[in-house]
């Protein structure tokens, strides 16, 4: 219900995101996506669809009402011409039927398509999650193309400073032609780097456009690092017994509220339900026509009407048509049994993957902020000494390019452990982070 609160508010909010907010912020990205998702609008269609199956599922157990219209005149008897208006006859003619039994197949029949709205609703949901997780990794691609836009206007600034510096030494006889010409090489490069991570930038916008429907120049509200730092620092240094108590609670988790485990359930039990209704086949179908009259309407038809009961039975003998549809329903579940399983072990390397991904992006990060702590001390140290002649171009540039690179490596870390998050919230079937990382801290607290 949630869920269907939030697509249908993102369809009447949309319009105004654009215009009124002043920078746009993660959930309003989410609901941009779910009301632009061609994808759930189709898979809506799809609910609505076998839900009206449903009801054909069950107007089928129902009695049967049905009415016929009829006329007939002959013009010919015995090769002789007669008076077709003489010999008319019309009348009107109306049956209710019940099916009495059928070996409890209706039941199963309705119990399959209540089973294939489920799974339906399940792919949507499936779908639901995809597009949360396709538009967190195009919003983080934005922010994270930003970052890296903003460390090469850095890295320009610096070899700017580097080249002003480096002609009024060139100017004075102080530096020769080939330091010079360096600083001037990697000032260039340096501003080529910008100039490629402007494109980057606009290109992520681009793909971030697309899939949210924004037509309109639109800033993103930064992330909140300060919020991961307590997940940050337990998953960097993650101990076997704190990861395998991390694997149980998100498989319990994940068998309680993933959707592909759901529907692989759901498509076993529909499986042993098909089968059941086939070894129900040899059972005969019994049906009654509670009710049939029959009424002439014209003056010289001797107009009459008749009502009663019928019952009519029916028993399949074709038995090698039957015991060949039963070997394939029984096929059918075998292979629907291997599904399920199949499905089970490719959740369970799933979700190993996504947590040993997020151990190693933690890990990733803390050390690319020590690293640029460093690379931070470093570059000031060799720009004071640049500064007094103490140090080459090339120290400068050496330094200046492994600052540019800890800046780089800082924000791809950052955002490949939110993209990871990501996965692993779409993995667990939740709405939101803060209940991801309150499973996170639960398991560190029990510790």
């Amino acid at each position: 219900m949630r869920k269907n609160c939030l697509i249908f508010l993102s369809f009447l909010l949309a319009p105004y995101f654009c215009l009124f907010a002043q920078g746009l912020n993660l959930e309003e990205a989410r609901a941009l996506a779910l009301a632009s998702s061609r994808t759930l609008a189709r898979h809506n269609i799809a609910i609505q669809t076998s839900v009206l199956n449903e009801r054909n599922q069950l107007y089928s157990m129902l009695p049967q009402v049905s009415a016929s219209l009829n006329a007939s005149s002959s013009y010919l008897r015995n090769w002789e011409f007669i008076n077709p208006i003489e010999n008319m006859t019309a009348g009107v003619s109306f049956s209710v039927t019940q099916v009495l039994f059928r070996g409890g197949r209706s039941f199963l029949e309705r119990a399959i398509q209540l089973i294939e709205t489920e799974s339906i609703r399940l792919e949507a949901m499936s779908a639901y999650f995809g597009v949360l997780d396709s538009v967190d990794r195009e919003y983080y691609s934005v922010l994270e193309a930003g970052a890296a836009l903003e460390a090469a206007e850095l890295s320009l600034e610096a070899a700017n400073l580097s080249l002003a510096i480096a002609e009024i030494r060139h100017q004075s006889g102080i530096l020769n032609m080939g330091d010079y010409l360096e600083a001037l090489a990697e000032k260039e490069a340096k501003e080529n780097s910008r100039n490629q991570a402007r494109r980057s930038l606009t290109l992520a916008k681009n793909r971030f456009n697309i899939i949210t429907g924004i037509t309109e120049p639109v800033e993103l509200e930064p992330v909140g690092f300060e919020n991961y730092e307590e997940a940050l620092v337990f998953l960097s240094s993650v101990s076997d017994e704190d990861s395998v108590l991390l694997f149980e609670n998100f498989w319990n988790l994940i068998k309680e509220t993933n959707p592909s485990f759901a529907r692989a359930v759901l498509n076993n039990e529909r499986a042993q339900k098909n089968h059941t209704g086939t070894l129900r086949s040899y059972a005969p179908t019994i049906e009654a026509e509670i009710f049939s009259s029959t009424f002439n309407f014209l003056p010289n038809n001797n107009s009459r009407s008749s009502g009663g009961i019928t019952l009519r039975g029916s028993i399949p003998l074709d038995f090698w048509v039957m015991t060949n549809r039963i070997e394939r329903s029984r096929l059918s579940l075998e292979s629907s049994a291997i599904d399920f399983m199949n499905a089970e072990v490719s959740l369970q390397q799933e979700l190993r993957s996504a947590l040993f991904d997020i151990y190693s992006q933690a890990e990733n990060v803390l050390s690319s902020r020590r690293s640029l702590e460093a690379s931070e001390r470093r570059f000031e140290f060799m720009m004071e000494r640049y500064r007094l002649g103490l140090s080459s171009v090339s120290d400068l540039n050496n330094a200046s390019s492994s600052l540019m690179n800890s800046r780089n490596n800082l924000n791809r870390s950052s955002y490949s452990f939110l993209r990871s998050l990501s996965s692993l919230r779409s993995l667990c079937a939740i709405d939101n982070e803060e209940e991801l990382l309150s499973v996170l801290i639960r398991t560190w607290s029990t510790d």
